[in-house]
């Protein structure tokens, strides 16, 4: 069994990664609905995690109002 100590050392390491990879941790509240969308997307496109739909959707809709404007 891990200690806290070692949890928090593999959490910091993980933050760590995601920061020099030009990530940022953002915490969002969303309505149910709009999560079991995310959980939709992610199972329809074969994703890891609610975030990489999220990013697809934001990069979906960038790519429309490019067009737009």
């Amino acid at each position: 069994m891990k200690t806290r100590a070692k949890i928090a050392e593999h959490v910091r390491a993980y933050r760590q990664r995601q920061v020099a990879a030009g990530n940022k941790e953002v915490t969002l509240t969303l309505p149910m609905d709009a999560v079991a969308f995310l959980d939709e997307i992610k199972e329809r496109r074969g994703l890891r995690n609610r975030s990489q739909a999220f990013l697809q959707l934001i990069e979906q809709k960038g790519a429309t109002a490019q067009q737009i404007i």
